[in-house]
């Protein structure tokens, strides 16, 4: 049984978002048919709120809520992924200077996953940083789909993840409701816990998705035939 989770999403908990998890939820439940999402992680700014119980929520939209953290480094923005005391004593998630290549290791080391998002998005991606820097070592997987992305940065991510051999993964990024699970990943297992979704990630069987509707091209315009007089 495969799952379908948008991995990377901002409730207002996150200072730049205004979105709250519960019209997060009732939007996904509303447009299933268009977004078959199974359930979303919350990846919030320079934080994580163990505290945060969202299982009333769960059971009233049916949607699977799992809580992770988006920290800042050296290297850009890594969504954090199963993430303890331990990470949490070892790292401060506030710091927006942390070292990237400590923060895979440290974390891996740990039980969890720090995966680099939106790689190729100017200044805080991974692409710039590798023009000028040595690539890090033990990356698992980037995220190749943003649903905040501009024109060419999920190109350039894509471009990235294969020259590298990195797994792929998708997220929406979402800080506003009407664009929660836009881009997601699709696992081949059946994932129902934190734990579940580590071990998925360090499995490599998944593949992101992308839900964003298509652009109709632009008709061609009909020459008009001007008469002479």
């Amino acid at each position: 049984m495969s799952t379908t989770l948008d991995l990377h999403s901002h409730s207002e908990a996150s200072e730049d978002s205004r979105a709250p998890l519960e019209a997060y939820l009732n939007w996904l439940k509303l447009r299933r048919a268009e977004r078959p999402v199974d359930g979303v992680v919350l990846t919030e700014h320079r934080q994580f709120n163990k505290e945060a119980d969202y299982r009333a929520l769960e059971d009233r939209f049916g949607i699977l809520v799992l809580k992770a953290s988006e920290v800042e480094t050296d290297y850009g923005h890594v969504l954090v992924f199963g993430v303890n005391d331990e990470m949490t004593r070892r790292f401060d998630f506030a710091n927006v200077h942390l070292p990237a290549q400590e923060v895979i290791d440290e974390v891996a080391r740990m039980g969890g996953v720090a995966v680099p998002c939106h790689p190729g998005r100017p200044n805080v991606g991974l692409c710039e940083h590798y023009a000028k820097k040595p690539p890090l070592e033990n990356v698992i997987a980037v995220e190749v789909l943003n649903g905040g992305s501009r024109k060419g940065e999920d190109e350039r991510s894509v471009e990235l993840a294969q020259a590298r051999g990195y797994h792929s993964v998708g997220g929406s990024d979402s800080h506003l409701v009407s664009l929660i699970g836009l881009c997601a990943t699709r696992f081949e297992a059946e994932i129902r816990t934190i734990d579940d979704l580590v071990r998925e990630l360090k499995s490599g069987e998944y593949a992101p998705v992308d839900f964003r509707p298509r652009r109709k091209p632009v008709p061609h315009a009909t020459p008009v035939e001007v008469k002479q007089a």
